[in-house]
């Protein structure tokens, strides 16, 4: 098939497989059957998840766009504006799309007649203002609007970089509508909804990039650009199978329940998914370095064998992705096998977090306890993936990193599993003294560990330098550590004024009470805190490059002054005689441990006593580094007398001399 035509063709195929599998799931799971009471009709019943598959695919379209133009594209050339135009053009439809879910979700929820009316005009106001589901789409409506003037607008790095920071941002609130809003594992099918969106998306938006990018495109070109999305599509066809799992789990409990009009919806998308992933393999390991091979200088080359078959594995892998697409939508309709909703009765900690009260917390539970979030599981399980594959890399071509670099990292990730998915996430939400664990150790110990780790150091010098002007792992990393934004944030007094700010403003505004009633708001303060942390603890004895450090005295001047500081702070807690968000902590209703006044004033002790020993090990750390300074400045000092044999120190012995024969000349 001729490019221009596959140009069009592939997209159809996308939308016509996805849309056919979208009725097909409905009219089978009854998805879009009559309800019982206020129905809204067949077309509010059908058009709903119709407009709803568009918005899904459309924003596939916009995030993958601006992801392949960010890892694989030159800025400034044709291909790079092409995938900007393309995913203003999905912002557009994506605009449009959302639109028609808000007024679509309206009508079934109110089973309000459409009219010109006031009346009517004020009760879709009221909606969009003043429900959850009604401000979730309405941010993504104007969202998607400000995405296509941007995504129009802009042709450089650092913008597109923004725009699409935007675009991934964009697709949150999507993830809370559902199933996911009144289950009582929300925080989990929400995190793993999250993480199951913009996989999917960056993977089904780059394929059809690709189509829109092969008549731009000569044959090794070609070739380029398509190795560089099969890694990105190999990452997100992990997160989204692992999500994926996760969040089925939530609706199949039991094999027995695939039996279901709902499981077998969701085998109809894992079977499409997994023969994605196949096409995938396929065509990464043995049609893309053959495409190459097929280069000519013309612009329009005639393709070979193995490009004709490139794709028409791409028009199949389209085909597979609307199915899985369709049955997505089709699945988000369909009512589950298991009851997942909250109970009508509920106990208060019910109430406030979700989730039943845990049992008491015992030593035994402190590693026997799990509350896994999918967010931080995947950041763990990827950051071990790449530095090992770095270090793997290194070794390979004959060059050594240090072994206890690799320990430290692995170490400190470990521990951050085990703080956002274990027995400190199960506990922190019923009391305040774990929750002060959690941020004692985020804050100082998971980061002095990963810092030791110097990962940036690593990815400078395994992941290969791209010499046609793009930008890959290596040269984002560089970018974004010499950015003026990174000069200041790293500067020591910066970092430890964000550092020691944040202890303050976190507790005493009410930051601290968001992210216990926002997950959202709990994933922000896990970021932050390791993030400042790590800021801080790279600025005093980081290897890896920043752009200015202090002396190592006032190092050490830093260090005490951030003691101090956060001495006060736990002494400050443990003499508060009100409780911190009183109305959360104090009516969890728990008949176990300490009162909820008496833990907060264990919580003070944490951050008082525990959270200064990693303090006290890098004053340890920076003195020891200051100690071999001098000596290696010795050192060079005494090599450079070697070579001169002493000269410079022969010729200070010869100025004393004049000195002294001068003042003797004088004295007589």
């Amino acid at each position: 098939m001729p490019s221009r035509a596959f140009r069009v063709a592939g997209p159809a195929i996308l939308v016509v497989a996805a849309l056919a599998t979208l009725i097909a799931g409905l009219a089978y799971g009854g998805g879009a059957a009559p309800q019982l009471l206020l129905d809204p009709g067949p077309v509010v019943r059908w058009g709903l998840p119709i407009v709803t598959l568009a918005v899904n695919l459309s924003a596939a379209a916009l995030v993958g766009s601006l992801v392949l133009a960010l890892f694989a594209l030159t800025a400034g050339t044709k291909p790079f504006d092409t995938a900007l135009d393309a995913a203003s053009i999905a912002a557009a439809v994506f605009t449009v799309a959302s639109g028609a879910v808000a007024f679509f979700t309206f009508l079934s929820i109110f089973n309000a007649a459409p009219s010109a009316g006031a009346e009517f005009g004020q009760q879709l106001g009221r909606f969009l203002v003043d429900t959850d589901l009604g401000r979730a789409w309405s941010i993504t409506t104007i969202a998607g609007a400000a995405l296509t003037v941007l995504t129009f607008a802009v042709r450089g790095w650092t913008a597109t970089l923004v725009v699409a920071a935007l675009a991934v941002a964009s697709l949150v609130p999507m993830a809370t509508q559902g199933h996911a809003g009144n289950e009582a594992n929300h925080n989990t099918a929400v995190a793993a909804l999250v993480l199951h969106i913009v996989a999917a998306a960056v993977w089904l938006g780059g394929v059809l990039l690709l189509v829109a990018l092969r008549p731009r495109l000569e044959s090794a070109e070609l070739a380029t650009v398509l190795g560089r999305y099969s890694s990105i599509a190999l990452a997100a066809f992990v997160v989204v199978a692992l999500s994926g799992t996760v969040r089925a789990a939530v609706g199949v409990v039991t094999w027995e329940n695939l039996l279901s009009s709902y499981g077998a919806i969701l085998t109809v998308k894992v079977v499409a998914l997994l023969a994605i992933g196949v096409l995938g393999a396929w065509y990464r390991r043995s049609l893309i370095a053959r495409i190459g091979a097929d280069a000519s200088p013309a612009r329009e080359p005639r393709p070979g064998r193995a490009a004709r078959r490139f794709w028409g594995l791409i028009a199949l892998e389209l085909a597979f992705m609307g199915i899985a697409s369709g049955a997505a939508v089709a699945l988000a309709r369909t009512p589950p096998p298991v009851d997942t909703s909250l109970p009508d009765v509920q106990t208060p900690a019910q109430i406030l977090t979700g989730a039943l009260l845990p049992p008491e917390l015992t030593p035994l539970r402190w590693v026997t306890s799990w509350d896994v979030d999918p967010l931080w599981a995947f950041a763990v399980l990827f950051g071990a993936f790449f530095y090992l594959a770095g270090v793997w890399r290194l070794r390979r071509r004959g060059d050594r990193w240090p072994l206890y670099r690799t320990i430290l990292w692995l170490t400190g990730l470990a521990l951050l599993f085990w703080v956002t998915s274990g027995s400190v996430n199960a506990y922190q939400d019923y009391l305040f003294s774990m929750h002060m664990v959690g941020h004692m150790l985020l804050s100082m110990a998971i980061p002095m560990l990963l810092v030791f780790g110097a990962p940036v150091t690593l990815a400078s010098r395994a992941i290969a330098k791209r010499t046609d002007g793009s930008r890959g792992g290596r040269e984002w990393i560089l970018w974004a550590v010499h950015t003026p934004f990174a000069r200041v944030i790293t500067h020591p007094l910066v970092a430890a004024a964000i550092f020691i700010g944040s202890l303050w403003a976190f507790y005493y505004t009410d930051l601290f009470r968001w992210t216990l009633y926002d997950h959202i708001g709990h994933e922000w303060m896990v970021a932050h805190f390791l993030i400042s942390g790590y800021l801080f603890v790279q600025s005093l004895v980081g290897i890896d490059p920043v752009p200015y450090r202090l002396p190592y005295p006032f190092r050490l001047l830093t260090l005490i002054g951030v003691m101090a500081m956060h001495a006060f702070f736990g002494i400050s807690i443990m003499m508060s005689t009100g409780l911190f968000v009183a109305e959360w902590f104090g009516s969890m209703g728990r008949t176990w441990g300490d009162p909820p006044l008496v833990d907060q004033y264990t919580g003070g002790g944490v951050a008082w006593s525990i959270g200064e020993i990693p303090t006290l090990i890098l004053a340890i750390t920076v003195a020891i580094q200051w100690s071999r300074s001098d000596d290696r400045l010795q050192r060079r000092a005494d090599r450079q007398a070697d070579r001169t044999n002493d000269a410079e120190l022969e010729d200070y012995n010869a100025r004393l001399a004049a000195l002294a024969a001068r003042d003797a000349r004088a004295g007589r």
